[in-house]
């Protein structure tokens, strides 16, 4: 190695160090806690069209209609969170990633608690469905800008050695914030009388998550501004248009985003969303279902952290790609055990499957979309591949899935198909990316 090599390192690491620890973990729980909060409003809105919106809001004399157009609208978000990525992500690239993620928990929120007080197709007819849509819309939208910015809070703020580790906590924020829904929800319907939950107990989460977005809002108040940001500040290097610059120049890295979203998002709204109404369909009752959910989304949590820093360890991509083979090894033995109709079965099949598999490569998706793509285009480019990588596949994937079944007359392998090729793309596009851990974040 030159000595202008090694000078180099050397002044990298005295940047590093001048972040004080403090500061670091401020960032941190920031992070984490911001993002939890966003997607518990989210996921909520996931778990009530399994249980509730089918019946409140699409009421139909066929089942499966309704089922289908509630989780229609569930899919809907997917489709405009790319467009939420790359206004949000322009205003992060631009003026900052505080004051972005301050507009994106602040409309989340507001729309969730809309949500608990929106009359039902009872009440207000069709208009009810259509403001439900709106609302829907607008959660995605929040967490189109919400992702890259909570991802980039805490991997920006990174030591070198561990930024496999950081970037892993605000992905568990996904398996918390479910939790925390799960919980929620749980508590409500033990306490309450079906009836009662069918009638308003569904909407306190909704109305409560008021609550919580302050509390977020306030944590996320007490961090400053991400050191990649202020060195863009510093040498007034900001790309005028992000989005431009972009696709005319790091196209190739947004196609490889995209496809490593691909195995993240599908399998995960398979644990989180479709495995609620199909295990639902074979008998279990609802609270069991969400226990179920619950525990296996609290295993997640510490398997994605120790799944960050072994990619500090041996790479991102040995991680992913592992992790994407054992899930299509996993996938079969999954729905067969979730058709035991055993309770015992179905919770290893959530457990492993969520759990632990999906762990590995949940915790490596912001780290590795981050270490793709420059500072002044960092947030605009891996929020454009993770959001279009969403919409393509994460939001449609229970209702294809509940499609599929239907078709083929309750079989599930045409969704395991689709499924195992949803991994395959993404080894391929993992597999073609170049492995940065460990390399400088901003250069």
């Amino acid at each position: 190695m030159s000595s202008s090599s090694l000078n180099h390192s050397a002044t990298m690491a005295d940047k590093e160090t001048m972040v004080p620890d403090a500061e670091r973990r401020r960032a941190l729980i920031g992070s984490a806690v911001g993002s939890t909060i966003e997607w518990y409003d989210y996921f909520l809105y996931g778990t009530m069209s399994s249980i509730i919106f089918a019946k409140q809001f699409f009421p139909s004399d066929n089942a499966l209609v309704s089922q289908m157009l509630s989780l229609a609208t569930f899919a809907l978000a997917f489709l405009i969170r790319p467009i939420g990525g790359v206004i949000f992500s322009h205003i992060g690239d631009r003026i900052g990633r505080k004051k972005t993620l301050a507009m994106t928990l602040s409309m989340m929120g507001l729309s969730t608690v809309l949500m608990g007080l929106l009359p039902n197709y009872a009440q207000i007819g069709i208009l009810a469905p259509i403001l439900l849509t709106v609302l829907r819309l607008m959660q995605g939208l929040a967490l189109g800008g919400e992702w890259g910015g909570g991802v980039l809070l805490a991997v920006e703020y990174s030591p070198r050695k561990k930024r496999g580790f950081y970037g892993a906590v605000p992905q568990t924020g996904a398996v918390l914030g479910l939790a925390l829904g799960n919980i929620i929800t749980s508590l409500l319907s033990a306490s309450m009388s079906e009836e009662a939950f069918l009638s308003w107990g569904w909407r306190i989460p909704f109305v409560g998550s008021i609550v919580l977005v302050m509390v977020g809002m306030w944590i996320r108040n007490a961090v400053g501004e991400t050191p990649s940001f202020k060195k863009i500040q510093a040498s007034r290097s900001s790309a005028p248009i992000p989005i431009k610059q972009t696709l005319q120049f790091h196209w190739r890295q947004v196609l490889i985003a995209i496809g490593a979203k691909v195995v993240e998002t599908s399998t995960f709204f398979l644990y989180a969303t479709f495995t609620i109404s199909y295990m639902m369909d074979h008998g279990f009752a609802r609270s069991t279902i969400l226990n179920i959910v619950l525990v296996c989304a609290l295993i997640a949590f510490p398997c994605m952290l120790f799944f960050g820093h072994l990619s500090d360890k041996i790479g991102r991509k040995k991680v992913f790609i592992g992790g994407s083979i054992a899930f299509m090894l996993w996938i079969f033995p999954y729905f067969w055990l979730l058709d035991q109709k055993s309770v015992l079965a179905a919770s290893l099949a959530v457990g492993v499957g969520l759990g632990i598999i999906w762990s590995s490569y949940g915790a490596m998706i912001g780290t590795l979309l981050a270490e793709a793509f420059p500072p002044d285009i960092r947030y605009t480019g891996m929020s454009l591949g993770y959001q279009i990588g969403a919409a393509l596949v994460g939001g449609p994937m229970p209702l294809i899935a509940t499609a599929l079944i239907a078709y083929y007359s309750g079989s599930y392998v045409p969704v395991v198909i689709f499924l195992v090729l949803c991994a395959l793309v993404s080894i391929v596009a993992v597999g073609v990316a170049r492995d940065r851990s460990g390399l400088p974040l901003d250069e």
